[in-house]
C-alpha cells in the first residue's frame, strides 16, 4: 500500500465556503451541491478534452511520433476524430460547452442561459457515446433565483486551481465537495437518518480489507459513488485492471444518482446504477455480486416493511419475525446477503446498536446470521470519523467463502474475528478523525492473516490475538454472550507494558506517597480552621 501523509478528505474549505456564500439566499442549503458539482463536472470534462487536444498537437508536430505530419488537412482530421478522444476517456466538447467559454462570458447578463445551454450541449455530446448518461446535466440555472452576478461569482470561484483536474488529476474532487456541503449543512440534508457521504479513510479501510480485485461490485445505497471510486484506486494501486470489474448501484435520490454517474463517467468505469429504494424496490433482484461495499442509512424507522411480499426471497424467515418497522438495519443485512455470489464478501458500515439490539425483528436476524456462519468480522470504529453524524458506527463483514474451499482462505465457519479500533486514528481537526495508512494496514493485515491461508510468496504471518485490539471468538463464545457482537466484550483491555518493578515495591512507594499526601491534607485543614477562627 502506497504511503501518504494522513489528511482529511477536505482541504479547500475556504473556496467552497465562498462558493456557498454566492448561493446564499437564492438556493436552499441542501441544494448547494446540485449547482456546484455539475459545474465542476463540466469543468473536468472540458479540461480533459483540452489536455487531450494539446497532447495530439504535440504528437502531430513530433518528428519521432507515429502521428507526425505537416499536412494541415490530415492534422485537422486527427484533431477532430472522436476516437482519438474516446480512447482516452474523453470527448470532443463543443466550444459553447467548454469551461473556457463560460469563464470568458461569466460577466454577461445572460450567463444563466449560457450555463444551461452548455449543460444541454454537453449532455447531448455524452449521450451520443454513452446513452446511460442522458439527463445527467439538467437545466437548473435559468429557473433558479440566482442572479447573473451570483452565477458569475460562482464560475470565477470554481476557476480556482485547487478544483482543477489539471492541477489535481488523482483527487476525488466531486466526492469531497459533496461531503463538504452535506457536512456543513447537515440539518438541511437530513443526516440524522444516517444519510451521509462516507469519508475516504473509512472507505479505504473497507476496500483494503475485502480486496475487490475483480468481479461484480455492488452498492445498494451508492450515493455519489465514493465506494466505487475507492475500489478503483485500490485496483490501480495493486496493479489491477479496471476492465476486470463491473459496477452496480442503486440510489433513491435522483440528484445524488446524477452525481454518482458524473463521478463514474469521469473514470471510464463500466457501471449500471439505477434509481429506487433498495429496501422496497430492489432493482437488481437477480444480481449476485462478488463484493458489496456499502454505507446504508442507519436506524431508518417506519420504512414500511408491511409493503414487502410475504415470500420476499431476501428474508431469512417469516416477515413478522425477521423485520421491524422500528429499524431497517437488519433488512439491509438480509438484502446484502441475498446479493452475494457463492464466494462473495460484503463490507457494511452500520450503527453500533446493530451489534446488541434486542428488538425481536433485529435479534432474530442477528442470531440467524451467527448460527449460520454468515458473519466473518466485526470492526468497532472510533468516534469523530464522520463529519455529519454522531451515531457510533462499526463495520460488519459478511462472507460466503468461509468454508475454505476456494484455495485462498482458510476454513473459519465456527469463528468470528473482532477488531477494536476505538483508540486508533489521528485528529485532523477538533471535529474530524482520520485513519492513517498505518492504521489501515494494521487492521487489514490482522484480518488477512486471520482469514487467509499461509502464503509463502506474500510471507503471510500467522494470526495472533492482541489484547485490546483483536480476538478470534468461536461461535459458542458469542452465543454465551447472548449473541452480542461488541468487540470490547471479546478483545479485552490492551496489555500494559511491564516496567520491571516488583509489585511489592510499587505498593510501598504508593503507600509512602499516600502518607505524605494525607499529612499535607491535614496541614491544609488546620490552616483553614485557624483562618475561620480569626473572623
Amino acid at each position: 500500500m502506497t504511503k501518504t501523509t494522513p489528511k482529511a478528505d477536505i482541504n479547500f474549505e475556504q473556496e467552497l465556503w465562498k462558493a456557498a456564500n454566492e448561493l446564499r439566499g437564492a438556493v436552499a442549503e441542501n441544494q448547494y451541491k446540485d449547482y456546484v458539482l455539475p459545474l465542476i463536472f463540466l469543468k473536468h470534462i472540458s479540461e480533459r478534452y483540452e489536455l487531450r487536444k494539446e497532447r495530439l498537437v504535440e504528437l502531430l508536430n513530433d518528428e519521432e511520433s507515429d502521428y507526425y505530419t505537416l499536412d494541415k488537412e490530415e492534422q485537422n482530421y486527427v484533431l477532430e476524430d472522436p476516437d482519438e478522444y474516446l480512447s482516452k476517456n474523453t470527448y470532443i466538447i463543443p466550444k459553447k460547452a467548454t469551461w473556457q467559454f463560460l469563464q470568458d462570458n461569466a460577466e454577461q447578463d445572460n450567463i444563466k442561459v449560457l450555463v444551461d445551454d452548455a449543460f444541454d450541449l454537453l449532455d447531448k455530446t455524452l449521450a451520443t457515446f454513452r446513452p446511460d448518461l442522458k439527463g445527467i446535466l439538467p437545466r437548473i440555472f435559468v429557473k433558479s433565483q440566482l442572479t447573473a452576478k451570483q452565477v458569475a461569482g460562482l464560475i470565477n470561484l470554481l476557476a480556482n486551481p485547487k478544483l482543477s483536474v489539471k492541477e489535481n488529476p488523482e483527487s476525488d474532487i466531486l466526492g469531497r465537495v459533496y461531503e463538504y456541503y452535506i457536512g456543513k449543512f447537515a440539518i438541511a440534508e437530513g443526516s440524522g437518518a444516517g444519510q451521509f457521504f462516507t469519508p475516504g479513510s473509512i472507505v479505504r479501510l473497507m476496500v483494503e480489507m475485502i480486496e475487490p480485485f475483480e468481479g461484480k461490485i455492488f452498492d445498494a445505497a451508492c450515493g455519489s459513488g465514493g465506494m466505487f471510486v475507492q475500489s478503483l484506486k485500490f485496483l490501480e494501486a495493486h496493479g489491477g485492471d479496471k476492465k476486470n470489474i463491473s459496477i452496480y448501484g442503486q440510489e433513491r435520490y435522483d440528484g445524488t444518482l446524477r452525481l454518482c454517474k458524473m463521478n463514474l463517467a469521469l473514470r471510464d468505469l463500466s457501471f449500471d446504477v439505477r434509481l429506487g429504494d433498495s429496501l422496497l424496490q430492489d432493482k437488481f433482484p437477480d444480481l449476485k455480486a462478488d463484493f458489496i461495499i456499502v454505507n446504508p442509512p442507519f436506524n431508518v424507522s417506519q420504512w414500511h416493511p408491511e409493503d414487502l411480499p410475504e415470500n420476499d426471497p431476501r428474508l431469512f424467515g417469516p416477515k413478522e419475525d425477521f423485520t421491524t418497522d422500528g429499524n431497517a438495519n437488519y433488512m439491509w443485512m438480509q438484502t446484502f446477503w441475498s446479493h452475494l455470489s457463492d464466494s462473495g464478501t460484503a463490507s457494511i458500515v452500520m450503527a453500533n446498536g446493530a451489534m446488541t439490539s434486542n428488538n425481536r425483528g433485529e435479534k432474530n436476524v442477528r442470531e440467524f446470521m451467527i448460527n449460520n456462519s454468515m458473519i466473518d468480522c466485526i470492526v468497532r470504529l472510533p468516534d469523530k470519523l464522520f463529519l455529519t453524524t454522531g451515531i457510533p458506527a462499526c463495520i460488519f463483514i459478511l462472507s460466503k467463502n468461509r468454508d475454505g474451499r476456494d484455495g485462498i482462505h482458510r476454513e473459519r465457519t465456527k469463528e468470528i474475528l473482532f477488531i477494536d479500533t476505538s483508540k486508533m486514528g489521528t485528529m485532523e481537526s477538533r471535529k474530524l478523525r482520520v485513519f492513517t495508512d498505518e492504521d489501515i494496514k494494521r487492521v487489514s493485515d490482522a484480518y488477512h492473516s486471520w482469514r487467509n491461508l499461509p502464503n509463502e510468496v506474500k510471507k503471510a504471518t500467522n494470526y495472533e490475538n492482541v489484547d485490546g485490539f483483536c480476538y478470534s471468538a468461536t461461535t459458542e463464545e458469542v452465543q454465551k454472550q447472548d449473541y452480542k457482537l461488541t468487540p470490547g466484550i471479546y478483545v479485552g483491555s490492551e496489555a500494559v507494558e511491564d516496567d520491571g518493578i516488583p509489585f511489592e515495591d510499587k505498593m510501598e512507594t504508593l503507600k509512602a506517597q499516600l502518607g505524605k499526601q494525607f499529612e499535607k491534607g491535614n496541614e491544609l485543614q488546620e490552616r483553614i480552621l485557624e483562618n475561620f477562627e480569626k473572623f
